[in-house]
């Protein structure tokens, strides 16, 4: 199949193209979309972003993936390449001034070493002191200007770097200022001047899109929704129409800010707002987001949820990969108690704690499987293991294929959410939750509304007050003393066919065939209805 013109043998349903803002790989929601979407008979793009702009492209299943390289020509506000007058008025222009003048007053002192070197030379070999002597003195000026240039060219280079870093955060009073006014003054298309970087996609993504000619676009979270936006106005101005999808997610205005500035949240939040009214449809991750969701942007139908769940089944291609053994990587025998944590790795995830208990938890080890293992987050918390004492038992892995992670982490004795509590971690089961779930693992879980709400339901696990030492030890101890009665837990009826990706996949089929008018697939009559809402919080 040729996703540029559509030519191929297979029959299609129509043609997808799906938005992610990422490298794809470490994103298994977006690849279970792909996959199983191809799988039902669309014809499916996913367009990524390439990490380090390394453009490729590959199958997944049936579905075309393809990562695009992003720029980034924007991604610096405006700010950054002005001169600041009056706060460092000496400070060089942006640019590669100070690099040039820098490298200038190195090669000045480079020669006169090199002076300097010919005359201890012929001092050594026998040459006329008094011309040696004169030399010596006739390169005093030149010594002197080179020492004060050094000074006033890194002293300059200084003012230039303290003001970038300045403007890097753009977290000051200025800042903040500027953001409240734009906003006010320009309401929801502030984000153009206060976050002109998010330019960048579109510039990268939008010719893309219009030469695959979509029947419907699948934006993933916010900055792809604007993508998105714009390829079905500009396609319907060209007499085509597309259907828009806009997957959110996350709660945008209760998330801790991904940049550390003033500018890029309210920045990030009013494009939401702005282009949130053309999605044709919208699915989330949670019944209490959907509702978020609704009210926030007044949306005329409550969006469906789509659960971030594991798949129940594997295909036979990828089944017939060897599941890497965790407790090897581990370097722990099968009777070593094993706590492991699966996911993004961050402060606000609570990883620390469990790092901070170990002295406490005699013989109990703690896996880490993150994305990212020699970040500076997961850095500090071994230099952490190691003033405990502890570092022998603490273990960091890389991510496994999503199609792995439940058999993966099944060899933990206890599944961890540590997280504390942000607006966005009390709405949702998590991807973790329903991993650890498949994997027959008994949880510890922080006491956020709705996983908390659940494990205590259930039972599969122990709940403890989020940043509270003492009450994950006493939770972790709790299970540890007792695993069979959680692992019990999963074998009620039904309980994990809900949190299954092939039900949330029928519910997308069939959100894409009602927004194209497209049959919906025949399924066996003994096959139970999906849940349309997954776990409600």
């Amino acid at each position: 199949m040729d996703p540029e013109n559509g030519s191929g043998t297979r029959e299609r349903r129509g043609r997808v193209v799906m938005l992610v803002d990422n490298g794809v790989n470490g994103d298994s929601r977006v690849q279970k979309q792909a996959r199983s979407a191809a799988d039902a008979g669309w014809e499916v793009i996913l367009l990524g972003r390439a990490p380090n702009g390394k453009v490729a492209s590959w199958k997944l299943g049936d579905a075309d993936v393809r990562l695009i390289e992003v720029a980034g020509h924007l991604d610096k506000h405006p700010m950054y390449f002005r001169r600041a007058w009056l706060r460092r008025p000496f400070a060089y222009p942006p640019f590669h001034v100070a690099r040039y003048r820098t490298a200038q007053v190195d090669a000045w002192h480079a020669y006169l070493r090199e002076r300097r070197t010919k005359l201890d030379v012929a001092a050594r070999e026998g040459g006329s002191p008094l011309r040696v002597a004169a030399g010596r003195a006739a390169l005093l000026p030149s010594r002197g200007g080179a020492f004060v240039a050094k000074r006033w060219v890194a002293f300059r280079r200084h003012q230039l770097e303290s003001m970038q870093r300045a403007r890097r955060r753009q977290d000051t009073r200025y800042d903040r200022l500027v953001a409240r006014m734009q906003t006010v003054l320009r309401g929801d298309s502030a984000w153009r001047r206060l976050e002109p970087g998010m330019w960048d996609f579109e510039l990268a993504y939008g010719p893309v899109i219009d030469r695959l000619k979509p029947e419907l676009i699948h934006a993933n979270d916010f900055r792809m929704l604007g993508v998105a936006a714009r390829a079905v106005m500009r396609a319907r101005a060209r007499g085509r129409s597309v259907k828009l999808v806009w997957d959110a997610h996350e709660y945008l205005p209760g998330i801790k800010p991904w940049k550390d500035t003033a500018r890029w949240h309210p920045a990030a939040v009013a494009m939401e707002r702005e282009y949130a009214p053309a999605a044709d449809a919208v699915v989330t991750v949670s019944e209490m987001l959907a509702d978020m969701l609704r009210e926030t942007h007044g949306l005329a139908e409550r969006p469906s949820v789509v659960l971030n769940a594991p798949s129940a089944t594997v295909a036979p291609d990828l089944a017939a990969e060897p599941v890497p053994d965790l407790r090897a990587l581990c370097g722990v025998g099968p009777d070593v108690p094993l706590m492991v944590y699966s996911g993004a790795a961050a402060k606000q995830r609570g990883l620390d704690i469990m790092v901070e208990a170990l002295p406490r938890l005699e013989g109990v080890h703690a896996a880490f499987v993150v994305l990212y293992p020699e970040d500076g987050y997961m850095r500090s918390l071994r230099a952490r293991a190691a003033a405990l004492g502890v570092a022998d038992r603490m273990h960091v892995l890389p991510y496994v294929p999503h199609y792995q992670v439940s058999r993966f982490l099944a060899a933990a004795d206890i599944g961890v959410i540590p997280i504390h509590h942000w607006p966005n971690h009390e709405i949702a089961l998590i991807t973790k939750f329903m991993e650890y779930a498949h994997a027959r693992l008994p949880l510890v879980v922080s006491d956020v509304k709705t996983m908390g709400g659940v494990t205590e339901s259930t039972g599969q696990g122990e709940v403890f007050r989020a940043e509270d030492l003492e009450d994950f030890v006493r939770a972790t101890k709790a299970v540890l003393a007792d695993p069979a009665r959680y692992r019990a837990v999963y074998d009620q009826p039904g309980l994990l066919d809900q949190w299954t990706w092939e039900a949330q996949a029928e519910i997308l089929d069939d959100l894409y065939a009602d927004l194209l008018d497209r049959p919906r697939l025949e399924r066996p009559a003994e096959q139970p209805e999906p849940a349309q809402t997954g776990v409600r919080s």
